[in-house]
This record gives C-alpha cells, structure tokens and sequence, in this order.
C-alpha cells in the first residue's frame, strides 16, 4: 500500500490497546486452547482483513482479538495458573526450537485442568487446518468486475482456431485431442 499526503492514517490514540503480556513459551503452550477460545472473533478479523485489503478498516476486529486474548488469558491464569506454569516452562526448559514432544506428560494435566474447570477440550490435530463455513454478520463484499482489454496490441490479430495455419512442428494442444 502505497502513502500519499491524501492517504488518512488512524491516529495513535486509535491504535492504542493494551498489550498480551506473555513469553513465547506461554504462548505456545496456550495456543491450541486460545485458538478455540477466540475461535469466532479471530475469524471475523480474518475475514475483514482478506476482505478489505486496508488494515485501517480493521482496526476494531483487531482490538476485540486482542481483548479476547486477555480474557482468555486472565481466566486461564484464575483457574489453572499452576498447571500452566509447569507446561510452558517444560516446552521453554525442553529444547532450543520448544518442542512440545518432551512434555506430554505436563500438558495431559495442563488439558485436563482447562477442560474441566474452563469447560475447553483441546482440539484435535489438524483442527485449524480444515476448511469452515464462515457465520459470522460479516456482509458479502461486492464481487469485482474482471478486467475487459477491448483492444489489440498494434500487430496482433484476433485469430479464430480455424484461421490458425497448421502448426510447424506437430500438433496444437496435442493433450486436449
């Protein structure tokens, strides 16, 4: 995206949020539980933002992601903050790429305690990788008109494939015949 001095740009008081104040462990620890968590409102940034191709119209989509993420967060601390801990620093302590492997044992008891006390089953593998219908209050954007080129680059004629001369060396599209 190209800025130009007619191009308006948000103001800092718009992009101000309050940030996720958690480590990459954490994160990653996290992530398949807040993934589901803010499942719905992540889709509806998505979606702004494949839609509209301007980040400035998404601005409120983002904030409510992240305000998802801190409610998540938060009440993943006021109710499994101990069995967290331990699974994070396993995957931080693990190896240097953070492998998850190393630490089943800790992330049973991390999914088991998230499950019941925050009624959140971890999703299966490959869950955020299949194709979901979107149901959100998004409207249909309009569908773009292709590009029509009426005219001929000086040169070139407009062949139909009965005037085409024979090919020189074999045959024309030999696959479709």
């Amino acid at each position: 995206m190209v800025v130009t001095n007619d191009t308006e740009l948000p103001t800092f008081e718009e992009l101000t949020v309050e940030e996720v104040p958690i480590s990459t462990p954490g994160l990653r620890a996290a992530a398949h539980h807040f993934g589901k968590y803010c499942l719905d409102v992540n889709d509806e940034f998505m979606m702004c933002k494949q839609e509209t191709n301007d980040p400035r119209k998404c601005i409120n989509e983002g904030k409510a992601v992240t305000n998802c993420a801190l409610e998540f967060f938060r009440k993943l601390k006021g109710n499994c903050f101990d069995e967290f801990q331990i699974y994070s620093n396993c995957i931080d302590k693990s190896s240097n790429r953070m492998d998850f492997e190393p630490c089943r044992k800790t992330q049973a008891v991390y999914d088991k305690c998230v499950f019941e006390k925050m009624g959140i089953e971890r999703p299966e593998h490959g869950f955020f990788c299949k194709a979901r219908v979107y149901t959100g209050n998004r409207p249909k954007p309009p569908v773009e008109e292709p590009q029509v080129f009426n005219e001929l680059p000086i040169g070139l004629k407009d062949f139909k494939e009965e005037e085409r001369p024979p090919a020189k060396y074999g045959q024309r599209n030999w696959f479709i015949k």
